[in-house]
């Protein structure tokens, strides 16, 4: 069994003299959350389009489980899960209904899965509300449900929580993380949130005017993000020992300035501040630093214009 989900070879896509895609090298492995992030119009949903067979590459090639995606014997289309742009609805139905036309259409035995998919999603069944009635967010859970139909073992998703309130962004970022782990099931999720996008991806993709300045993983993007608490005392050396023997924490460096980086209690900088205090260690300045992920991508890509 591939390791790789997904790899791309020089993947381009071309409309008329504009080069939306140009030549991207995507490297997906089994099991992965891949946030694939981008500006509007860098790219994203062409080449996830061109991943489900919405879109015909100008050039390159495309390999899922390991085969050449002009392989028929692959039997794609009933391992992939897809929910790009605006999904494809009956609207005059009920979510159910629109469930098991979609069921029936898979040729998928058992309304259980009908069932289950509308708990998962936390729609309401039975419901006769009609799709058209439906709120953006609870057509995008709809959407969720009809690309989870069929158990598939990728699951790709552009911008899923449009619409969605702050609750619903939570519970559909906790919804992907079991997945994930339950079934091991490998998701390529973009998403303009990129805080969001940090605390469910786990690795990721950076593409900027069609190509693909970056490929890292989460333990290597929070290396070159690294925050720290940066704290300025009137005693370097004391504050250390307080901070080993108090705190019970080694987890810091000295910079060549006298200010201490550390890496712990990052969220918690009374603590740190109260514990010198008490020891006549006088706190000049303590003050968290480091990036983000949206700080990352904004620096990569060039500032902001």
């Amino acid at each position: 069994m591939t390791d790789y989900v997904v790899k791309t070879m020089n993947l381009s896509k071309k409309y008329k003299n504009n080069l939306v895609v140009d030549n991207l090298n995507l490297n997906i492995k089994r099991g992965e959350i891949y946030g694939f992030i981008g500006e509007n119009g860098a790219g994203k949903s062409t080449t996830l389009r061109m991943l489900t067979g919405l879109s015909k590459p100008t050039s390159g090639k495309i390999n899922l489980f390991g085969f050449d995606f002009e392989n028929k014997s692959g039997n794609f289309r009933k391992r992939i899960g897809a929910l790009i742009e605006s999904p494809a609805f009956y609207p005059s139905m009920s979510a159910y209904e629109n469930l098991e036309a979609c069921r029936i259409q898979k040729g998928i035995p058992g309304k259980k899965s009908t069932d289950k998919l509308l708990e998962f999603v936390d729609l309401p069944n039975p419901s006769k509300k009609k799709v058209k009635n439906f709120s953006m967010g609870m057509k995008q859970k709809l959407g969720l449900a009809i690309a989870l139909m069929g158990d598939p073992e990728l699951l790709i998703l552009d911008e899923p929580v449009n619409g969605l309130d702050p609750v619903g962004i939570v519970q559909m970022r906790e919804k992907l993380k079991k997945l994930n782990s339950n079934k091991n099931m490998t998701i390529i999720i973009s998403s303009h949130i990129l805080g969001e996008l940090y605390q469910l991806a786990s690795c990721f993709g950076i593409i900027h005017r069609g190509k693909l300045i970056e490929e890292l993983t989460l333990e290597t993007l929070n290396k070159k993000c690294r925050r720290s608490l940066n704290i300025k005392t009137d005693n370097v050396e004391k504050a250390a020992v307080i901070l080993e023997g108090k705190l019970n924490t080694s987890n810091f460096n000295v910079l060549p300035d006298k200010t201490i980086a550390l890496y712990d209690y990052i969220d918690n900088p009374g603590k740190v501040s109260s514990a010198l205090s008490r020891a006549n260690v006088t706190v000049e300045q303590i003050m968290p630093t480091g990036q983000n992920l949206e700080d990352y991508f904004i620096n990569l890509i060039g500032g902001l214009k």
